[in-house]
């Protein structure tokens, strides 16, 4: 059996505050939004209780992890696969991502299909803001809020970055979520979506409605995907509002995967 972990993990030149709930239950790891801290997923991880071995980590300059030189879509993508392998997760895990940990979610279960056993996208759709238009409307959105930013950090709703460093992963970030509906065309692991409903903070009136559409493409020609469910909360409130839709996702994948927990 495994054991409850807390503590930091070496990664490049960082190291990662993680958090090993333990136990003999499918793996299930928490991929946070983009600035985001592992908090956020405690009334999922309640609802879902101990018949799952819940896994949460912070991501590079998020909540207890260490700053890095590196803040990329790519560098993201090591930190979960050095957690998989430094936690010992040989059972293929069930990934839930919100936000940008969705879109981490996809791209990680194209890359190793045979090392997921499904993932639960939380909020995330592949639209973004494209474009030299889309770049400066990034930048001038998290220069507004530069003095906020640390109070945010310490709210687990921000990064010990710069204004600059948060708009590069904004823009980063936009540029693959746009680019991925290809990815999503080609999922061979079942896909759960829950969605939220209207805008959220930076958003235009209606502009994140029309992103969630984009999935009415994905959703028809990919029946590896589907809809778990579309709640009342918006995105930035879906985990604390919504909670038990996210964990009902969590609960259909395991039922899918011979796991009949909860």
């Amino acid at each position: 059996m495994n054991s409850p972990w807390a503590g930091m993990l070496p990664v490049d030149d960082t190291e990662l505050y993680v958090r090993d709930a333990g136990g003999p239950g499918r793996p299930v790891v928490y991929l946070n939004g983009a600035y985001a801290d592992q908090k956020h997923w405690k009334r999922v991880i309640a609802e879902l209780g101990t018949d799952y071995r819940h896994i949460t980590y912070d991501e590079r300059a998020r909540g207890k992890s260490k700053r890095s030189n590196d803040y990329s879509f790519d560098g993201a993508l090591r930190d979960l696969d050095a957690v998989l392998k430094a936690r010992g997760v040989e059972q293929p895990p069930l990934l839930v991502g919100w936000s940008f940990g969705g879109i981490l979610a996809w791209h990680w279960t194209d890359r190793h299909p045979d090392r997921v056993a499904g993932a639960v996208i939380v909020d995330a759709f592949p639209l973004g803001l494209t474009g030299e238009a889309g770049r400066e409307r990034i930048r001038k959105t998290f220069r507004s809020y530069r003095l906020l930013l640390p109070i945010a950090a310490r709210l687990g709703l921000g990064a010990r970055m710069s204004a600059d460093q948060h708009a590069d992963i904004n823009i980063e970030l936009n540029e693959i979520a746009a680019a991925s509906v290809p990815v999503l065309g080609r999922l061979t692991r079942p896909v759960r979506f829950v969605l939220a409903t209207g805008d959220s903070l930076g958003s235009e009136a209606g502009e994140m409605e029309e992103g969630r559409k984009v999935l009415d493409e994905v959703l028809a020609a990919n029946p590896n995907i589907k809809l778990s469910a579309k709640v009342a909360s918006n995105h930035s409130k879906i985990l604390r509002n919504d909670s038990p839709a996210v964990a009902r996702a969590v609960r259909e994948l395991a039922v899918t995967q011979g796991h009949t927990a909860g």
